[in-house]
């Protein structure tokens, strides 16, 4: 007995039934931008930037984060308030105050 011909996908959009029509939307355009919503989370409002760190490097971070019971991210933003702190720049706290003004 021989098989059925498979169907294509031609053949199936073609055999269904036409899209209901719905209504449709229209916006009014008042000329002003709409509010942007403000960044609530982290991940939101920062910008992402990799580090490539050697394995004993890695290593030892992360056991410091370990035994004080801290994040690595936490640390790495330690370092960045102490590096600005050394090179006479604005520290992490300030430059966020600065921006929420």
């Amino acid at each position: 007995m021989p098989k059925p011909p498979r169907p294509n996908l031609a053949s199936i959009v073609a055999g269904a039934a036409p899209p209901a029509r719905t209504a449709d939307i229209v916006k009014l355009d008042t000329g002003h931008a709409p509010p942007r919503k403000t960044p609530s989370t982290l991940k939101e409002r920062a910008r992402q930037m990799s580090v490539y760190l050697e394995p004993p490097v890695y290593d030892q971070l992360r056991d410091l984060a370990h035994t004080e019971r801290t994040k690595m991210h936490a640390l790495m933003l330690e370092a960045l308030d102490l590096l600005f702190k050394q090179r006479g720049t604005i520290s992490i706290d300030g430059l966020n105050d600065r921006n929420q003004h």
